[in-house]
């Protein structure tokens, strides 16, 4: 039924795992170690045709340099950092909450409540894009980092709520019941039982929606426009020139765009790794 451990298997078998593992590491790799090749070419590589090749020179500090000090590339980063941690607070805060109203008390409504919060998450969100852009323009919060955190919140709460639901029907009920018959109010129950039993998904929950929001591209084009609001994903474009593309800025650009959300995962490995795999095994 299980995989057999591949210590068991035959000596072929294992020569061959260990020939292929590395070569299929470095296939998955490829797309970011060409970014990273393309990063520190110099533009002449690729008026030339030198995609693929060897670099002429090293431009490294020239084309980061140029990323960091000669465009808005800072200002790209300070939006994404104020919409996105906003929208991870706002998502865990409300997601908390439903998580646990719709986990820990019983109601005729709760589970078709609990329907409509996934049942969000199956709309294609390609064909909300006319209604939310004009909804936007409606309220005035077109092309404003508010208007972006806000939508951000609306369509990632119903996913987090499913998370943190889920979450909290696996804890031992039984430390609610004994806070009840100790007389404890419901919100100190949440606040001081169940949410410090919640911090591993929490904290799995956190880094999810970081990478989420921050690698968002189709809505940062859709409800932004311009330097004042537009986060790191849809600004990279601006290094695009009227006749050609300026490759090796948008590929030191989209490293640079990718380090945050790295950081984050290996700052809350532990806990993320953790609230992933509470309740897996008993």
């Amino acid at each position: 039924m299980f995989p057999t451990p591949i210590e068991k298997t035959s000596p072929a078998w294992q020569t061959t795992y260990k020939v292929m593992l590395p070569i299929m590491l470095i296939l998955w790799l490829l797309p970011l170690i060409a970014v990273a090749v393309f990063s520190v070419k110099p533009d002449a590589d690729f008026t030339t045709g030198n995609y693929w090749g060897f670099p002429s020179s090293f431009e490294m500090f020239a084309n980061y340099g140029k990323v960091f000090f000669e465009s808005d590339m800072p200002r790209y980063m300070m939006n994404s950092i104020l919409i996105t941690v906003p929208t991870m607070i706002g998502c865990i805060i409300l997601s908390s909450m439903t998580g646990f109203a719709l986990g820990i008390y019983k109601f005729k409504a709760n589970i078709w409540v609990f329907f409509m919060f996934v049942a969000g998450n199956f709309v294609p969100f390609q064909i909300l894009m006319v209604p939310v852009r004009d909804l936007t323009l409606d309220m005035g919060l077109y092309n404003t980092i508010p208007g972006l955190v806000l939508f951000h919140i609306a369509f990632q709460t119903g996913f987090c709520t499913l998370f943190m639901r889920n979450f909290i029907r696996a804890l031992p009920f039984e430390l609610i019941e004994a806070a009840r018959v100790e007389g404890v109010a419901e919100w100190r129950i949440f606040w001081f039982v169940v949410l410090p039993l919640m911090k591993p998904a929490l904290a799995a929950l956190a880094v999810l929606i970081f990478t989420f929001i921050w690698n968002d591209f189709f809505w940062a084009v859709v409800l932004t426009q311009g330097v004042e609001s537009q986060p790191v994903t849809a600004g990279i474009t601006s290094f695009n020139a009227q006749f050609r593309a300026a490759y090796h800025l948008m590929s030191a650009g989209s490293i640079v765009a990718a380090l945050p959300p790295v950081a984050m995962f290996f700052l809350m490995q532990k806990h993320f790794i953790a609230g992933l795999t509470l309740g897996a095994v008993k």
